[in-house]
């Protein structure tokens, strides 16, 4: 029997990732940059589109709680922090509870920093880029070695 690999697109990595009820630029923007990424399969299990019909704190977090638990890696939006710190942060806390680990991305084109506490929630926050995006989620969810070696080539006159 051939052994699968542990990330393909028959076993694609599970995640979900944080939002608010609302659409938002970020939150489509993390799926533009990891559809770029050659051989990275994912399954998105966040649903901001289909909010609970009561929208009564516990209902939405006992929606929340639904989407997180079959989730593999939590990935951290710090602009949707900055906006409404209570839901995301009890987005983190309950990945935490059930150790999922988080993966933060820094605020898309400004100068703001991640704030301290989601830092210090993360297992891992990364900047804007594809690839490390990729590589982050590979490590926190499947523990993957995502060590690569960049080849230039040259010509010598």
């Amino acid at each position: 029997m051939e052994a699968v690999p542990v990330t393909a697109e028959n076993n694609p990595i599970r995640l979900f990732v944080t939002h608010l009820y609302a659409p938002d630029e970020s939150y489509f923007r993390v799926f533009e940059y990891l559809e770029a990424q050659p051989n990275f399969f994912y399954a998105n299990l966040a649903t901001p589109d289909k909010p609970p019909r009561s929208r009564e704190r516990e209902a939405i977090r006992e929606d929340l709680r639904r989407q997180i638990t079959d989730a593999e890696v939590i990935v951290v939006l710090s602009s949707l922090y900055l906006r409404d710190a209570t839901v995301i942060e009890y987005q983190c806390l309950y990945a935490q509870s059930c150790d999922k680990p988080l993966v933060g991305l820094e605020p898309f084109g400004t100068s703001e920093t991640v704030p301290a506490k989601l830092r210090e929630m993360a297992d891992e926050v990364v900047p804007w880029n594809g690839r490390e995006m990729a590589d982050a989620i590979r490590r926190q969810a499947r523990h993957e070695d995502t060590t690569r070696w960049d080849v230039i080539e040259f010509k010598l006159d």
